[in-house]
């Protein structure tokens, strides 16, 4: 099995109250990651996602475009240490 990566992101733009977490989500377990996201007060979404690294990478590309009724204008990727805990993608509230 490959090491796991991960990555911390915060995505700014028109992404709350247009479907952009619960696409993520799907976007997440279409590339086998897990993780989490949630609404940020400013506006903006936080996720951490692990997975393998070419996994993420497509997964990465796909954040800065957003979802269908999103407009993305900025992505922040940090790479971070994998926590390993996760069983799937969540959204929290």
């Amino acid at each position: 099995m490959c090491k796991m990566k991960a990555f911390k992101a915060t995505v700014s733009g028109k992404v709350q109250g247009v479907w952009f977490r619960g696409s993520t989500r799907d976007e997440a377990n279409k590339h086998n990651l897990v993780g989490w996201i949630k609404n940020m007060p400013d506006g903006s979404v936080y996720l951490e996602a692990e997975g393998e690294e070419e996994n993420l990478k497509k997964f990465e590309k796909w954040l800065n475009i957003g979802s269908s009724n999103s407009c993305v204008e900025n992505v922040e990727i940090e790479w971070i240490e994998p926590a390993e805990d996760f069983s799937n993608f969540d959204i929290q509230w």
